[in-house]
């Protein structure tokens, strides 16, 4: 391996490590809140599952649009235009500022939505109130997603870590207090699993706030000094790279959300077997999940000082290290499945033993689907680098939806598959997403 090559991969680790931290502390506390909240009953975690149902789908496709902030800020940095990079943060700050008022919309009157679905009246009103604690979360949440962002950008992502992971205590010791009633706060039970998570968004965006305003490095950017008032240029070039973004990511989520809404169908069992294998792979996908953020980085500023070789050395790397540790992955899915299912559900327990067997079968899929899902997720954040987002947006519509789901439908229904085929699906629907996106990465960035 040349000594460029070493180089690359090293420093796309370096970068990527902490962000892979990140993503998995903050998946985490999704985690803990839905433990947390099950020790208050099962009105109050259906209430929880309700109210996420419609908080992450907003929020995924808003964090989306933000995205683009990442590949300006690299290409700007690259290049050493630091009022560029000064000028994208700032339009990002105001970006999520628009973004939050529907959203918030959106969180504050989902009741109404959720009783025309025809939910159950009392978890309608659980969810309610636990939406309407986070809305005052939501704006935090997007700045800190801009300013994150921003620091990563210029190749200082500890700091993101050590907020994030210092977040998941906090959020536990929050919880705590507000769900439950102590030190003299009133229970307010679900709605204080809310009102945590907003309290830990504005902590989070404070914690980052103060770093970036704190180092000498940081203020020839002007981020907070110069904010003045939204540039039509800047801003709307945000919103033009990273509206489809926003969709690439709907379409991913809601490629899964459906999937197990079609697994319901076949009953309990296989739905409780989906998903057991689906929390492990979401899991895992959090470590190419946090390196397509870093290779975006990578690419961005290879881009920025007019390096094409190193643009696509950067991106190739990043794909073929999320490809190799989601073969890893995939290794001990193959090689442990009983022990991985026995982590979530008794295996001694004889009423177990059919959802033991299915989830030993889906991980068997779920092996096959982590390569390509690893694959995919670092190919979009390679072409994110290059600020090629609306041709992917394009090859998520046909391969979650017209190749994943419709695979899915005809393997699990018309095939009678079952569940098992709907998980195929999953893996036509990744493959295709993977090939079409590299092949797209490697004809954007061949050198001129």
């Amino acid at each position: 391996m040349s000594s460029t090559l070493v180089r690359e991969v090293r420093q796309t680790l370096i970068l990527g490590v902490p962000l892979i931290l990140a993503q998995m502390a903050q998946m985490s506390m999704s985690f803990i809140d839905t433990l947390m909240v099950g020790r208050l009953g099962s009105p109050d975690l259906a209430g929880a599952a309700l109210g996420g149902a419609v908080f992450f789908p907003v929020a995924i496709v808003c964090l989306g649009v933000l995205l683009a902030v990442s590949p300006l800020v690299a290409q700007a940095h690259g290049s050493g235009r630091v009022t560029e990079a000064g000028r994208a943060v700032r339009q990002g700050l105001w970006m999520s500022v628009v973004l939050s008022l529907p959203a918030g919309l959106v969180m504050w009157n989902a009741a109404p939505l959720l009783d025309w679905i025809g939910h159950d009246r009392q978890t309608v009103e659980l969810a309610q109130g636990y939406l309407r604690a986070m809305v005052w979360g939501i704006l935090p949440l997007f700045w800190f997603g801009v300013l994150r962002q921003f620091v990563e950008g210029l190749s200082r992502p500890r700091v993101v870590m050590v907020i994030t992971l210092g977040a998941v205590i906090l959020n536990v010791i929050l919880n705590w207090i507000l769900m439950f009633g102590r030190f003299g706060f009133p229970a307010l039970g679900l709605t204080g699993c809310g009102w945590a998570s907003t309290v830990v968004h504005w902590i989070m965006l404070i914690a980052l706030f103060s770093f970036i305003r704190g180092l000498d490095d940081f203020r020839p950017y002007g981020v907070f000094s110069r904010l003045g008032r939204p540039d039509p240029h800047y801003f709307f070039e945000i919103f033009r790279l990273g509206w489809p973004i926003g969709i690439i990511q709907f379409l991913e989520v809601s490629l899964f959300s459906a999937t197990a809404m079609m697994m319901g169908l076949f009953g309990t069992v296989p739905l409780a077997a989906h998903q057991i294998a689906l929390n492990c792979a979401a899991f895992t996908f959090m470590v190419p999940l946090g390196l397509a953020y870093a290779v975006t980085v990578r690419v961005g500023q290879a881009v920025g000082r007019s390096d094409a070789d190193g643009s696509r050395r950067a991106g190739l790397v990043g794909i073929g290290l999320g490809a190799s540790f989601m073969t890893l992955s995939a290794i001990i899915f193959w090689t442990f499945p009983e022990r991985i299912v026995g982590l979530f559900v008794n295996l001694q327990d004889p009423a177990n033993l059919e959802v033991v067997r299915q989830g030993v079968i889906l991980l068997g899929v779920a092996a096959v689907f982590q390569i390509f899902d690893g694959i995919q997720a670092t190919a979009a954040g390679a072409l994110r680098g290059l600020k090629d987002t609306r041709t992917p947006m394009l090859v998520g519509i046909v391969a979650y939806w017209l190749v994943g789901l419709s695979g899915a439908w005809v393997l699990g229904f018309h095939l009678g598959w079952g569940g098992v085929g709907l998980w195929w699906g999953l893996v036509l629907g990744l493959t295709t997403a993977a090939v079409l996106l590299t092949a797209r990465f490697w004809q954007q960035s061949r050198p001129v």
